[in-house]
């Protein structure tokens, strides 16, 4: 029988450790083989089935000269295949994914929401007919419409889309281009019936968004965009005070803009009219095939 010290396996100083030949009549494992025989195959004591040995949650614990990390409370995964996150995970990885309601794309929707009271403080100074507050309004309606070109370019851009952006840009778009068209009707700069059709059609076309959404989303359009800047450059026209030819091109630009509203109006009713049916179509095929 051969001893060894105990530090070197790990155990207590001092101590001697038994590696030779079972004693006659001792059917339970020896100490020194067991041990041994542990360290070979890389268990531990404690563990069942030779799997790999527990890992601390507080620090690595190394082996020889390989350390294994420790695994974080929020990193685990969930018990049996380890292939599923946990739910720890899940939650911190969708917080890195949602983007913060204060970037940039969201900022100049903001902007745009506090120019519109501006707007109209600045258009019905001094009774409206100033033609110095007549431009001062024009440069809030203009830095309005210029950064409705960039906060959805921007956020799709750069994954800053937020459920904030989503609804208060469009209110944005609207509010800003009802403002100037009722303080111009209301001057009597612009008919009301222009102002009734650019209005009617946009809230018509939003019902007919909400109408189909659970069939699908009605893409925007190439017509649509033409619309809207040529809208833009119309309103900004009448918002300042021109004279001569500048004020009969405008006159011509608001034609313009009246014809694409009304003609991009009716598309948008023919597309949600066949978005609808195609829905229905697809919805009633799926329920006859699960029936079958």
């Amino acid at each position: 029988m051969t001893g060894a010290p105990a530090s070197a396996a790990g155990g207590p100083p001092g101590a001697r450790r038994v590696v030779g030949p079972a004693p006659a009549g001792v059917t339970g494992p020896v100490p020194g083989r067991t041990a041994a025989a542990r360290e070979s195959r890389g268990t531990a004591p404690g563990s069942s089935g030779g799997g790999p040995a527990r890992r601390g949650r507080a620090g690595a614990r190394a082996r020889g000269d390989v350390a294994v990390p420790a695994v974080a409370p929020g990193d685990a995964l969930d018990a049996g295949d380890g292939t599923k996150p946990a739910r720890g995970a899940k939650i911190a990885a969708a917080a890195v994914n949602q983007a913060s309601v204060w970037n940039i794309a969201n900022l100049l929707t903001m902007l745009r929401l506090l120019l519109v009271p501006a707007f109209v403080m600045l258009m019905l100074a001094e009774g409206g007919y100033d033609p110095a507050w007549r431009s001062f309004a024009w440069a809030a309606f203009a830095v309005a419409m210029i950064t409705d070109l960039f906060d959805g370019h921007l956020a799709r851009t750069y994954n800053l889309v937020t459920d904030f952006g989503k609804i208060a840009d469009p209110i944005a778009d609207k509010a800003i281009m009802g403002a100037a068209l009722i303080c111009l009707s209301a001057l009597g700069d612009l008919p009301w019936w222009v102002t009734g059709v650019i209005l009617g059609r946009e809230l018509g076309v939003t019902l007919l968004r909400f109408w189909v959404i659970r069939y699908g989303v009605i893409p925007a359009s190439r017509g649509g965009k033409l619309k809207t800047l040529t809208q833009g450059i119309a309103v900004g026209m009448y918002v300042l005070a021109l004279t001569g030819w500048l004020a009969t091109l405008r006159w011509w630009v608001m034609g313009a803009a009246v014809v694409l509203t009304v003609a991009t109006g009716l598309d948008y009713v023919k597309q949600a009219i066949v978005l609808r049916r195609q829905g229905i179509a697809e919805r009633k095929a799926a329920l006859e095939e699960k029936e079958a």
